[in-house]
């Protein structure tokens, strides 16, 4: 195996880390609207993500930047053919980002709506983007013999991608909805669940669609496995959060997505972007490649960097491992009173470390 095969795979592994980390919190984002009843439960939901979701977004740095330094002509393709899908997904992360922050600065109900209407949207958005954009790059797009992309915004709007999109937003807000589940107590819990079961019923029938006409197009028996995966642990998934069974249920849901963004990758290769004017003009993993000499520095700093973040976060994950329901979240008149008798020292988390602080209130 070449390196730069190589390096095709890990960031095959830095976008499934990705879709399978920052799946959940889009998730979440989307179910503020479709499972909180209140300002509280909402609370509750962005509190399971606060202190995890920045870190999560560190896999799509390291994938945007690891395509970059090791098949630059993708790179380049890539973000100027998709510029505006792309950027719509940049804005979105930006907002989103802000939108975390800046929600528990004031108490005032208007303020606080304000900023959970853009959580919703820009979660949603980009769990949509996503999936068109993948579809593209796996269905093909019109690259000419210069490996430019001459095609424009409408060519990416086909059946496929979008189908694509469909399967990224069910699936997302599945993982979100056990996720939710895995994290909370009390009625929220409950109710979770039972929207996480029609939540993966829906999932069900377009991630099997979808992956269906993948297969037809460009499959082979290697993908065929993937496929097989992804829909049996879709499955299991859906028995087990009908049995309670939260754990099994998340990393089943998990697996679906590491199952599917594998099956996407393996009917890619050896090309990194199909072209669908000519196949002879297709980006691949050869004439997209870096030079020897730089993906061989890649791989040693990608050894080294690599097992630190991963330990990093997972030690995160371990910190914040424990549930939270409403009955942790303080009243909005604790919170002022608070704020203004005694300035923006934040309240502590059931289990936390009183000088441990997070961006969103469940946890001050």
């Amino acid at each position: 195996m070449e390196l730069h095969d190589v390096w095709f795979v890990l960031i095959a592994v830095l976008w499934t880390g990705y879709f399978f980390l920052e799946g959940f919190d889009f998730g979440i984002g989307v179910l503020t609207k479709l499972l909180a009843r209140d300002r509280k439960e909402r609370r509750v939901l962005i509190n399971t993500i606060g202190p995890v979701w920045d870190g999560n977004e560190v896999w799509l740095l390291s994938a945007g930047g690891a395509t970059f330094a090791a098949f630059p002509e993708w790179y380049a393709t890539l973000f100027s053919g998709f510029y505006l899908p792309l950027l719509l997904i940049l804005i979105c992360l930006i907002v989103r980002g802000v939108a975390f922050e800046y929600r528990a600065k004031r108490p005032e109900e208007r303020w606080q709506r304000d900023w959970e209407h853009a959580i919703f949207w820009t979660s949603l958005l980009p769990a949509v983007l996503w999936g068109v954009a993948f579809g593209n790059i796996v269905r093909g797009v019109k690259i000419d013999a210069d490996m430019e992309y001459v095609g424009g915004l409408t060519d990416l709007l086909n059946p496929y991608a979008l189908l694509g999109g469909l399967v990224t937003l069910t699936l997302f807000t599945f993982h979100g909805a056990v996720f939710a589940a895995l994290k909370t107590v009390g009625d929220i819990r409950v109710r979770a669940r039972k929207l996480a079961f029609g939540l993966g019923l829906l999932t069900a029938v377009a991630v099997l669609g979808f992956l269906g006409w993948t297969q037809a197009d460009s499959g082979d028996g290697v993908s065929l496995g993937a496929l097989v995966v992804a829909v049996v642990a879709l499955a299991g998934a859906v028995v087990a959060i009908r049995m309670g069974r939260e754990g099994w249920s998340f990393a089943l849901s998990g697996l679906t997505i590491v199952a599917a963004v594998a099956m996407l990758f393996l009917t890619l290769f050896p090309n990194v972007m199909p072209s669908s004017l000519d196949p002879a003009w297709s980006l691949t993993v050869t004439n997209a490649s870096s030079t020897p000499y730089t993906l061989t520095i890649m791989t040693w700093c990608a050894g080294i960097a690599t097992p630190l973040v991963v330990l990093y976060q997972g030690w995160t994950y371990w910190v914040f491992r424990k549930r939270i329901g409403t009955q942790h979240i303080a009243d909005i008149q604790h919170i002022a009173d608070t704020q203004h008798n005694a300035g923006p020292r934040p309240l502590q988390a059931p289990g936390t470390s009183p000088t441990r602080t997070t961006t969103t209130d469940a946890h001050h």
